[in-house]
């Protein structure tokens, strides 16, 4: 880097997760299992929902593509840090940054989006059932997924463009372990007040309809799951509601803690554990609490495993 203030910034410095030698190649065998991980459940998802025709209804055409949109957002992330872990030099150029910062600005914003469609269809299922397959037909479910790429696509653009239209002067050390917009704001030598308020509106007009879409659905669920006259009907539809909400209350938890409040009061530790956990963590998890413990999926895994060894 050239000296001066107002050098213009051509590439950034990634600190990593941990700054100590030690950790490093602990921390990469750690991640490499968590996205290996990942990807072999995520890619079972797809494939499963793809080739199974009992797996053919509306509710795995979301799975699926929730399955797509979680391998995304590991692998716009996970791939770098590995290397990172590896080498001495963490670092990415200016224009390498702004395409890993749309590509997980879009996976982030559809998977709220995929959420909130999830709760919808299930409602649906649930409260008018006879209704079902008219209200979510095959069209209905392609307009949905399709509107939902389009919005987080160009969400992407707006948010990266207002990001990156900063000036960035010299300093180009990120405390993060990927481009993110929190730690990328705290470097720029120019006034923040339009992408901070750009990034501020966008999230909490996405979080708040995503999140009253999903709390009324499931409100409309549990009324519906107390009219069940049968216990073990009750307790099955319950079962199911609890998981989905577990994991669906600890992403949304997670994304309000990390962009709803002020930047004054951002701490970039804790919020660099946080994004460990809901780029990371969640993407490993969610075949397990949405799939894995599915029976129809379960069969389907069978069907298709001694299919492939006939």
């Amino acid at each position: 880097m050239a000296n001066g203030n107002f050098t213009r910034v051509t590439e950034f410095i990634l600190i990593g997760v941990s700054e100590r030698p030690d950790l490093q190649i602990p921390l990469f065998f750690v991640f490499l299992v968590i996205y290996g991980l990942t990807v072999t459940g995520n890619l079972s998802i797809i494939t499963l929902t793809s080739v199974d025709s009992r797996l053919q209804t509306p509710m795995y055409f979301f799975l699926r593509h929730l399955a797509m949109v979680n391998l995304g957002n590991s692998t716009v992330i996970a791939p770098k840090m590995l290397i990172n872990f590896l080498v001495k030099k963490h670092t990415t150029s200016f224009y390498e940054c702004a395409i890993q910062l749309g590509g997980f600005l879009i996976f982030i914003v559809a998977e709220i989006f995929v959420l909130a469609v999830m709760a919808y269809d299930r409602y649906v299922a649930i409260c008018n059932p006879l209704l079902y397959m008219a209200v979510v037909s095959r069209r209905i479910c392609l307009l949905l997924v399709s509107l939902t790429y389009l919005y987080s696509f160009s969400t992407s653009i707006v948010t990266s463009f207002s990001v990156f239209s900063m000036a960035y002067c010299s300093f180009n050390v990120i405390n993060h372990f990927y481009c993110d917009i929190v730690p990328l704001l705290a470097l720029s030598c120019s006034n923040t007040s339009f992408p901070e308020t750009v990034v501020f509106i966008s999230a909490s007009t996405n979080l708040m309809f995503s999140i009253t879409v999903v709390v009324a659905s499931y409100f409309n669920i549990i009324v519906s799951i107390l009219r069940i006259r049968s216990s073990e009907g009750r307790k099955r539809a319950f079962s199911t509601c609890a998981s989905h909400m577990t994991a669906v209350s600890v992403f949304y938890g997670t994304l309000l803690f990390m962009y709803l409040q002020p930047r004054n009061n951002h701490s970039l530790e804790t919020d660099k554990m946080a994004s460990v956990f809901y780029t990371l963590v969640i993407p490993m998890l969610n075949p397990m609490i949405y799939s894995l413990r599915n029976k129809d999926v379960k069969a389907a895994l069978k069907r298709f495993l001694t299919n492939s060894c006939c």
